[in-house]
């Protein structure tokens, strides 16, 4: 009964009109954010951090989180139309909704993502509001055995579930490889550096995925030849509508999605690795599972609710422990030391009013966006009538741009070309890119806990079986690994017993 006293109190403090200016001028700016390439919600809440240190607390917090919330809406509208991720969460996106944009169903394809993203949000922000103490106790549980689990997890997951085992482990492989150029987290030694300077930080995750996704497409549409006619995508007003009749039988991936999203959200990085994990889990339990890849709505549905739940959640281990869940919320948590508040448990006691009107703002900021986004789905369907001949120039100039605005290095732009090409072969040859992109975001951590895990037991590997959480989740992640392998098996022995005489 406090919390909702509390919420309303929040409200109270959000409904006025500046702050609700804030509001919008904050979600229209993420927006444009979200949709170039490289720059996502990270920098461009970093570069207007400075516009608001002449306003009060509330007001600032509101229009900062509003620029990620238009961001993480917008990141799923280059994924559609143009197979070009805007954010590092909406590379699953791609692999349904650019084939349903090809298909002529960019409105369709858009709706669904603009809807799961508020439903996981939706989702994420009840969750704080009614559960931020308990999720928070629960949240310091996990050590490094636990988050290392995590990403076993996933990784066992698009072996189990991919369609050629041994070309998944192959595309991880590489992923791994790459994960590991740069300096060592745990020793500081340099590791595949080859003597080049510029790469000592390692390989931005977003220049490889840029590189894969637009300058790979790219280099495919010229092999195929360059169209000199748009894709059929007629301006369909009631597309919203449509659209919506549809997603009530897709409740259970909308649910597990909204789940994913919000365990996931409490660790750094953890929206690219919820939305994976919500698409192989909807691949895996949907009826329609074995078209996934070909244009189907649930492939668009389970990334992004999980992807806009997680980073919604991310910002509960900010406000209770002070431990940012992910880039976005690091850098608020630097916005919040500047205005004077130290996150923490006494965040909740002191500046009840902040804390409040925040989570307040998520509620109005989620229907505000998708009132927003909503409203331009049949204008960003349009786009796709233009000619590629035309959008393809274009898609190489943002991609160039996108990748030397990650670190403002021309050396960016080469590797962009490189990953273009190892994205050519990779579709050429068949091999899956999502393992790949897994693999180059979760390598780095997963070494780590790996490592920090092994180094607390003395190099002992029963630290992976020590507690119910973590034997769990790897003897999940332990069966689908070696799940091709039983399912070979168990064929061969089929066809043994079918041929003997009766």
């Amino acid at each position: 009964m406090e919390d909702l006293l509390n919420l309303f109190h929040g409200f109270s403090v959000i409904l006025s009109w500046y702050n609700l200016g804030m509001m919008v001028i904050g979600l229209i700016l993420g927006v444009l954010v979200g949709v170039l390439p490289g720059l996502g919600g990270p920098n461009g809440v970093a570069i207007l951090l400075p516009l608001t240190f002449s306003m009060s607390p509330t007001s600032a917090i509101v229009m900062l989180s509003c620029i990620y919330w238009g961001s993480l809406f917008a990141g799923a509208i280059t994924s559609v139309l143009f197979n070009i991720p805007g954010e590092s969460h909406s590379v699953a996106t791609t692999f349904d909704g650019y084939p349903m944009a090809q298909q002529g169903r960019a409105g369709e394809a858009l709706t669904a993502s603009f809807t799961g993203s508020f439903f996981g949000a939706l989702f994420s922000v009840l969750m704080i509001t009614f559960l931020a103490p308990l999720v928070a106790n629960f949240a310091l549980h996990f050590g490094p055995p636990e988050f290392f689990a995590v990403y076993f997890l996933t990784f066992a997951s698009f072996i189990g579930t991919g369609k050629d085992p041994f070309k998944t482990i192959a595309s991880l492989m590489l992923g791994f490889g790459v994960a590991q150029i740069g300096m060592d987290n745990v020793s500081g030694t340099l590791r595949l550096t080859f003597g080049w300077s510029e790469l000592l930080r390692g390989v931005d995750f977003l220049v490889v995925v840029i590189g894969l996704f637009g300058v790979g497409e790219i280099l495919i549409s010229m092999e195929e030849g360059l169209k000199f006619e748009g894709v059929h995508a007629k301006i369909n007003p009631t597309v919203v509508w449509q659209t919506w009749k549809k997603l009530p039988k897709y409740w259970l991936t909308l649910l597990f999605g909204a789940v994913i999203g919000a365990w996931m959200g409490f660790k750094p990085g953890g929206a690219t690795a919820a939305s994976f994990m919500s698409y192989g889990l909807a691949k895996r339990i949907s009826k329609n599972g074995a078209k996934f890849g070909t244009g189907e709505l649930e492939g668009v549905l389970a990334p992004e609710t999980a992807a806009h739940g997680s980073g919604c959640a991310a910002l509960l281990p900010m406000m209770a422990l002070g431990i940012p869940g992910s880039a976005t919320a690091a850098v608020l948590l630097g916005g919040l030391m500047i205005w004077g508040l130290q996150p923490g448990p006494l965040l909740f006691v002191e500046q009840k009013e902040f804390v409040w009107g925040l989570i307040a703002s998520m509620y109005l900021s989620n229907v505000v966006g998708l009132v927003i986004v909503l409203s331009s789905v049949p204008l960003f369907a349009a786009i796709l009538r233009i000619p590629f001949s035309i959008i393809a120039p274009v898609i190489v100039v943002v991609c160039a741009l996108g990748s030397f605005t990650v670190n403002t290095a021309m050396f960016n732009i080469w590797v962009m070309l490189l990953f273009g090409v190892i994205g050519y072969i990779f579709k050429k040859l068949d091999y899956p890119l999502a393992p790949l992109i897994l693999a180059i975001v979760l390598g780095d951590p997963t070494e780590v806990s790996f490592r920090q895990a092994i180094l607390g037991s003395q190099g002992a590997m029963s630290i992976f079986f020590s507690n119910w959480l973590v034997s769990a989740m790897m003897t999940a992640g332990l069966l689908l690994l070696f799940w091709p392998l039983f399912s070979s098996l168990w064929e061969k022995l089929r066809r043994t017993a079918s041929r003997r005489p009766g």
